[in-house]
């Protein structure tokens, strides 16, 4: 019995001891740190909350009950999503339209050269002014033309005289132009009278809309600084006819003209000029673009483009018209309609009508027609 006591004794004096022992290890015992594999904590979603690996290994005794704090897991670095940038949007270059360059637009962005104004020879010689025949440079053509120096010192206001139609085989440097010319001679005024391509002595060249002319033109007034007789800065223009219509659009384009005359102009809207003669817009016999004029003819905004009418609102110089009433080749509508669409662009203009005169002035009318336009130029080339 005593013996059973003992060993009773012995028995838990070594429970005790053991306890004691097991308290005093786990008092010193570090909590684990958890083995945290980078690449799953990384994936996890940055809302969820972190959970152990299923790799991580506990060292504690398993009869343990006090639980571990684990060691604080690094908030992982979040690379954020780079931002897409769009590729730009490639917007094609629109191909110009093949006669973009005989719009008004076209020949506002055209280079007008010109080149030295050569006189051939002298026609005649009065006791007012001096008569040449000239020759000028117009893109790859010659133009020839005929010129008109006053008597005295210069240099003189400058008139260029833009010719109506006349057949080429029926024509002559001079024609439709001769008499008005030597008229403003012999008041003051250097004047030229350009063969337009395909007349006289000039070379043929593309004219679709008659836009050749107007390139004759405008290069023959980048010439004038080659004439010591002419003043460059003081150019007037008169135009009859088809010579009108070269000279509407001219104004439209080239602010160096100073003052414009306007003598039975043809319609300043290409369509309507279309409607009375047809093709003879294209002029010459090039073909290069036949079937591109023949479409461009038929689109009425193209039309407007290449128009002089719709596009006034550029016009710089002051304008005189002078209209026969009972014209019926260029009709009155057609230069009331020019005065109209100036006076809507708020432009200056002039209206004369002649009441029984037709496509050309005969006597009192043409005197009354010529003091009118001399005293137009006097004003707005001279200041008197």
């Amino acid at each position: 019995m005593a013996m059973r006591r003992l060993r009773y004794y012995l028995y838990l004096v070594g429970g005790a001891f053991a306890i004691i022992a097991l308290l005093a290890g786990c008092g010193k015992q570090q909590t684990p740190t958890p083995t945290v594999v980078v690449a799953q904590v990384a994936t996890q979603p940055p809302s969820a909350t972190p959970t152990a690996s299923p790799t991580e290994t506990m060292t504690s005794t398993p009869t343990a009950t006090a639980t571990p704090v684990p060691t604080e897991t690094p908030t992982p670095t979040i690379t954020p999503t780079p931002t897409v940038t769009p590729t730009p949007t490639i917007t094609p270059t629109s191909t110009p339209h093949p006669l973009a360059g005989y719009t008004i637009a076209g020949l506002r962005t055209r280079q007008y050269p010109g080149g030295a104004i050569k006189s051939a020879w002298v026609i005649t010689e009065t006791a007012t002014f001096t008569k040449y025949y000239i020759r000028y440079p117009s893109d790859d053509l010659t133009i020839t033309g005929i010129m008109n120096v006053p008597k005295g010192k210069g240099p003189f206001p400058v008139i260029i005289l833009n010719h109506g139609y006349i057949p080429p085989e029926d024509y002559w440097s001079g024609a439709d132009t001769w008499r008005p010319a030597e008229y403003l001679t012999e008041r003051g005024f250097l004047t030229i009278s350009p063969d337009f391509r395909g007349w006289g002595g000039s070379g043929s060249g593309a004219n679709y809309f008659r836009t050749g002319l107007v390139i004759d033109v405008l290069n023959l007034v980048s010439s004038l600084p080659s004439l010591p007789q002419a003043d460059p800065q003081r150019i007037g223009m008169w135009g009859h006819s088809m010579g009108g219509g070269v000279t509407a659009r001219a104004i439209t384009v080239d602010p160096r003209i100073k003052a414009a005359v306007l003598y039975g102009p043809v319609s300043a809207d290409d369509t309507e000029v279309l409607r009375k003669w047809g093709a003879s817009l294209r002029g010459g016999d090039d073909t290069p673009l036949l079937r591109v004029y023949l479409e461009a003819v038929e689109d009425a905004d193209f039309m407007r483009r290449t128009s002089p009418l719709y596009h006034f609102d550029s016009v710089t110089a002051p304008v005189q018209i002078h209209q026969g009433e009972a014209d019926d080749t260029t009709p009155p509508e057609w230069a009331e309609a020019i005065r109209d669409a100036l006076q809507a662009a708020s432009k200056e203009v002039e209206y004369f009508s002649y009441p029984r005169q037709g496509h050309s002035f005969q006597g009192a009318s043409w005197t009354l027609f010529m003091e009118r336009v001399t005293a137009f130029f006097n004003l707005t080339l001279k200041g008197k």
